[in-house]
């Protein structure tokens, strides 16, 4: 007898094969037969009108404290996927020193917009090494989960206080390797690491990967090179908008030197800025030079984001607005009144040394989200370019107007400035490229900005019912078998006999999410932006049900996947 038969479904199995009807049977974990199946079950799941297609896979989350206090990795779970990727872009909350955990909370709150409250309150933070932290999830996680091991915290951990604002000596390095390869065998899928310019600690200082030099990150993928089934992924201040030739050189000189492929977050589209994609692709070709291999991450939709002036968001990142913001609110709001500021900060976020960030500098785009004063009152849902023709004033002093009222707790939704034909065009091209995969939800971060998680349903709902810009295939094979293979995944991503059986069941007719809402459900009463889905009828990880009629059941039977275990080396070259 087996234990659960998916009987009368489509299956889309996640090679890219056309989609075909066929029953799949599970036992143990695993697919055993997919066909026409007439054994017996325990449990038969009737997915007549339905497609069934391996569990999604997004590489690249920050689910790192999440999960400790939800193992559902909410939403993501809900949207069908069934593995998740955490500790990138030189992150993770091991190792960690005695006593060290405040100034990682700190960071973390900073980085990576994780409530500083939810992060005190919701786990203990009594780990050390890497294996302490991996076993705290051992055996309590609905979905897959591996971890690479952050530059950050090796870094803290081998040089303390010193890892900001100095260069380590050849002893250090020596023993960053030495940690590094500790967590690699412990079950660390590889090394991350970040350059970014965005990046700063708690402190306002930058964060400790942004100190190193390049020997220091060549050694360190050197020695990631020495381990089976393992990975890179990076993050340096082009990622943001477009590659310095040094930037380039120094990917391709890293993935090189371990031999392993390096992805890095994210590669954005939009037809007013055509040669920004051919620039950033260009990062795989020279790495393939060079004997490496980069890859981009892109995402299929785009994401709900919203921004406010009270707390850190994509509107700091434009040029000399965080050391206008960067201060008490009291003080913020006078230097948001005074005119001569009001002028600096509009001239920078239109400047080109703004980058990617000048779509944010479309003021009059604005949609105003939650109010909080009387004088803002019937303002929410109306765009500020509206409001301002009716007062006689620009749209840049109207918004400051208003988010002062508010005393900046204002929300606002900018109105996505590439939704145009020929965005979703190059975006669809892509898509076809070998040089980028499907990813980079941020998901677990940005919790209050941002709503990344919900990609796959969404992307699913525009492929079958909206643009229909690629085949429902080639969309799940994205989502699927090509993260799967980039990060070596054994017996994931295809619907096969003999793999893992993570399965996604959902109604093409009505697959898609939510709008994002923010609620307050995280430790210390923090609030986030989640989403529920749309037509997921069952979600399984290893033959186990997680997911039905879109809703979590509570069940565990998530898997920690560890490197050289769970994991094959896929190499560079």
């Amino acid at each position: 007898m087996l234990d659960i038969v998916i009987r009368g479904g489509t299956v889309i199995d996640g090679t890219g094969a056309p989609a075909r009807r066929a029953d799949v049977g599970i036992k143990d974990g695993r697919v055993v037969a997919i066909g026409v199946v007439e054994d017996s079950a325990a449990e038969i799941i009737d997915a007549t009108g339905m497609y069934v297609t391996p569990g999604f896979i997004d590489p690249h989350t920050h689910y790192d404290a999440q999960l400790l206090w939800d193992p559902t990795a909410s939403p993501s779970s809900v949207h069908g996927v069934t593995t998740v990727v955490g500790g990138n872009c030189g992150f993770t909350l091991a190792p960690l020193l005695p006593g060290d955990a405040d100034y990682l909370r700190k960071m973390m709150a900073k980085v990576e917009g994780m409530p500083l409250a939810a992060l005190e309150n919701g786990t203990d933070w009594a780990w050390e090494t890497f294996s302490d932290y991996l076993g705290r999830l051992e055996g309590n996680i609905a979905v897959n989960a591996g971890f690479l091991v952050g530059h950050c915290a090796i870094r803290r951990y081998v040089m303390g206080g010193e890892a900001v604002g100095a260069a380590a000596d050849a002893d250090q390095i020596a023993a960053m390797r030495a940690e590094l390869a500790r967590a690699i065998e412990a079950g660390a899928l590889g090394f991350s690491f970040t350059n970014s310019t965005s990046h700063s600690d708690g402190d306002g200082e930058p964060v400790a990967s942004r100190w190193a030099t390049h020997d220091e990150l060549i050694a360190l993928c050197e020695e990631v090179g020495q381990h089976e089934g393992t990975t890179l992924e990076g993050i340096v201040p082009g990622c943001l908008d477009r590659f310095a030739d040094d930037e380039i050189e120094l990917l391709g000189r890293m993935s090189a030197a371990a031999n392993r492929p390096m992805n890095w977050n994210v590669l954005t589209v939009d037809s007013r800025e055509p040669d920004r994609v051919p620039r950033q692709i260009s990062a795989y070709d020279r790495s393939v030079e060079l004997g490496g291999r980069v890859v981009a991450l892109t995402m299929p939709v785009q994401v709900p984001m919203n921004m406010s002036f009270l707390n850190f968001c994509g509107l700091w990142l434009l040029p000399g607005w965080q050391k206008i913001l960067g201060v008490p609110v009291a003080e913020r709001i006078v230097r948001l009144q005074d005119p001569d500021t009001r002028v600096l900060l509009l001239e920078n976020s239109l400047s080109q040394a703004a980058g990617v960030f000048r779509r944010l500098a479309d003021w009059g785009d604005y949609v105003i989200g939650d109010t909080y004063s009387d004088a803002n009152r019937g303002l929410k849902g109306r765009i500020v370019r509206d409001i301002a023709n009716e007062r006689g004033r620009s749209c840049f002093g109207t918004l400051l107007d208003i988010v002062i009222a508010d005393e900046l707790q204002t929300v606002l939704w900018p109105t996505p400035q590439d939704d145009d034909a020929e965005s979703w065009r190059m975006r669809a091209e892509l898509w076809q490229d070998e040089r980028a995969i499907i990813g980079g939800s941020d998901a677990g971060a940005h919790l209050d900005r941002m709503c990344g998680a919900p990609y796959p349903t969404r992307w699913l709902s525009d492929c079958i019912r909206g643009r229909q810009l690629v085949p429902v295939e080639h969309a799940v094979k994205m989502m699927t078998s090509a993260p799967a293979r980039l990060f070596g995944f054994t017996d994931r991503g295809e619907l096969r006999e003999g793999a893992f059986a993570d399965v996604v069941v959902f109604d093409p007719t009505a697959v898609g999410s939510e709008d994002a809402a923010l609620v307050t459900d995280l430790p210390g009463d923090s609030s986030r932006l989640t989403a529920g889905s749309f037509g997921v009828k069952r979600v399984l990880v290893n033959g186990v049900v997680i997911v039905e009629d879109g809703v979590a059941n509570g069940r565990v039977p998530g898997t920690v996947l560890k490197s050289g275990r769970d994991t094959y080396t896929v190499p560079a070259r």
